[in-house]
């Protein structure tokens, strides 16, 4: 018989892309469980110390971070970030004495989903990616289940215990059809010319940037409008082309759903959280990868896509292709439906109730009667 009241702790933090699918999970399960307790454990000093309580959960912080690729000396106090980590994760799942454990990636994870494994705790793995972290592949032997969100990753974990679910999507995204001329009014755009999305991440992408300042005079003279997400740390260097016609430079795009309505075509990082979306969206995309992330995972994310003709790949180092490969789109109505139609293919808009699905059945499973 399933206790009344059930207590969940979930970790997944230092990117949006491991935030996000972490409070989706908790609103599903807050909605199937009005009475549920949650304690979220994160990295102190990122962003979802911030972005979780506003959310309206509490959190816990670790003294944690990963070990940086180049050597510097923050890398010898590693292991003493570790050890202090693995102890309070300790405490804390002794004071509040979770029924399961969710992990979404991020450092703090690793400890979180290590101490519970050792007390018996059920354990659960959501993975976005097509090529999984260090942490989630070191987690897998351990935990009970884990949900991805593509094909193939018996490589890296055990077969039996994979559910592919997908990745976690914003709820607003699922009826965008009827909303392209409301979207256009909303950014003051005409419904009636192409629009072109332009989205590096809540903190903006550099190299994106640039690609975009080269190409805005050519997409205006082509009468291309533009909305324009340049990030927080550059929208002062780039809000001057706020003056262009059809031109929307924005710091950070509030209004997603609005954003995509509008769009007929969109640019964008490779993130997992991402793909996800623009799957849903359905629209005809360019990714530029970043580089800088941990084991090139944004490309090989963005090759999953691509191999199934349903995505344009330009790498960042080739940014200076991007009219050559825009213009082809621009110009070509039957690659813009042979794309919108494929990436529309792999959307999984039930992510969020199946991996809650999964998590039921092991609380379930492993509540005595």
């Amino acid at each position: 018989m399933q206790k009344k009241h059930i207590r969940i702790m979930i970790s997944g933090g230092g990117t949006g892309g491991h935030i996000y699918p972490a409070i989706a999970i908790a609103d599903e399960l807050k909605a199937r469980h009005p009475h549920a307790s949650f304690l979220f454990v994160g990295s102190s000093h990122r962003m979802e110390m911030q972005r979780v309580p506003a959310a309206g959960y509490p959190i816990a912080g670790l003294w944690i971070s990963g070990i940086q690729r180049k050597w510097t000396l923050r890398n010898f106090l590693f292991p003493l970030k570790l050890l202090i980590s693995l102890w309070k994760c300790r405490k804390l799942l002794r004071a509040f004495q979770p029924d399961l454990v969710v992990g979404t990636g991020g450092f703090a994870s690793g400890p979180l989903l290590y101490q519970a494994s050792r007390k018996k705790i059920p354990t659960l793995i959501q993975e976005q990616n097509s090529y999984p972290g260090i942490t989630n592949k070191l987690l897998a032997k351990r935990a009970l289940k884990i949900c991805v969100a593509y094909d193939n990753l018996e490589v890296f974990f055990p077969a039996t215990k994979i559910h592919k679910t997908g990745n976690p999507i914003r709820e607003d995204l699922l009826s965008l059809s009827d909303k392209k001329e409301e979207a256009a009014s909303f950014y003051g755009l005409d419904p009636k010319k192409k629009t072109l999305l332009l989205v590096g991440g809540s903190l903006g992408a550099k190299n994106l940037n640039l690609m975009m300042e080269d190409s805005l005079d050519w997409l205006v003279e082509r009468e291309v409008q533009v909305i324009w997400q340049t990030g927080s740390v550059y929208f002062e260097k780039y809000q001057k082309h706020r003056q262009k016609k059809g031109v929307r430079v924005l710091d950070f795009v509030h209004e997603m759903n609005f954003a995509y309505a509008a769009a007929d075509f969109i640019v964008s990082r490779a993130g997992a959280g991402a793909i996800s979306e623009l799957c849903l969206v359905g629209k005809p995309t360019i990714f530029v990868p970043s580089p800088n992330v941990a084991e090139d995972h944004q490309t090989k994310n963005a090759r999953a896509i691509v191999e199934k003709n349903a995505a344009i790949l330009l790498p960042e180092n080739q940014r200076s292709h991007f009219q050559m490969h825009f213009e082809r789109l621009l110009e070509d109505e039957d690659l813009q439906e042979v794309l919108s139609h494929n990436i529309k293919k792999l959307a999984l808009p039930n992510a969020t109730k199946d991996i809650v699905d999964v998590i039921e059945g092991l609380i379930k499973h492993s509540q005595k009667p």
